[in-house]
């Protein structure tokens, strides 16, 4: 069931317990461990789980076989992101490895990507954009709130209606990193 939650001043500091698990157990195979998603934009409500992204130079068995050594779940069966409208739709662009946290341990969800890949830029840049725009981040957690109530026990229908609206926001997001990295032009 899909609860949604007033956002936990605690997420950040629950994440940074994981992120150093995480930090511990696959040493330099992890590039960068990252908090993503709902709750790690403050002030946002979110469901009361975790996104984590672990960036890495290539998605090796290496990476499955230390996690469920560490007790993570693995979920093979889950390869690829879904790819955006207009998006380069190249497979190997979107590949990833899904994990869940151990028994009896906090809620999280740990991605691993490929660094520089879009799947990997993506949540980095969701990110950014609502921690940088408090009225879309409402936003956001409006229509996930709707849709909660509308579907709490239909995880296809929340992600066919959320996906999207983040896919909208990334658009933003992108437009918004482009105006960011443009000339400051003096007028003379």
């Amino acid at each position: 069931m899909i609860v949604s939650h007033p956002y936990k001043p605690s997420w950040p500091q629950e994440c940074e317990a994981i992120r150093a698990s995480l930090s511990a157990i696959l040493g330099s195979l992890a590039l960068r461990i990252d908090h993503i998603g709902s709750t790690s934009v403050p002030g946002l409500g979110a469901k009361d789980v975790i996104d984590i992204q672990i960036t890495v130079q290539t998605l090796t068995p290496n990476i499955p076989a230390a996690l469920t050594t560490a007790g993570y779940q693995y979920y093979a069966s889950i390869t690829h992101d879904h790819v955006p409208l207009g998006a380069d739709a190249t497979p190997h662009l979107w590949e990833k490895q899904l994990f869940q946290q151990p028994p009896n341990q906090r809620r999280a969800n740990i991605h691993v990507r490929v660094d520089g890949s879009p799947n990997q830029e993506y949540p980095l840049q969701i990110r950014a954009y609502l921690r940088t725009h408090p009225n879309s981040a409402k936003s956001v957690e409006l229509i996930k709130r709707e849709i909660a109530k509308r579907h709490a026990d239909d995880m296809d229908a929340y992600y066919d209606i959320k996906d999207p609206v983040y896919d909208l926001i990334w658009d933003a997001a992108l437009s918004w990193q482009a105006q960011l990295e443009k000339p400051v032009v003096q007028k003379l």
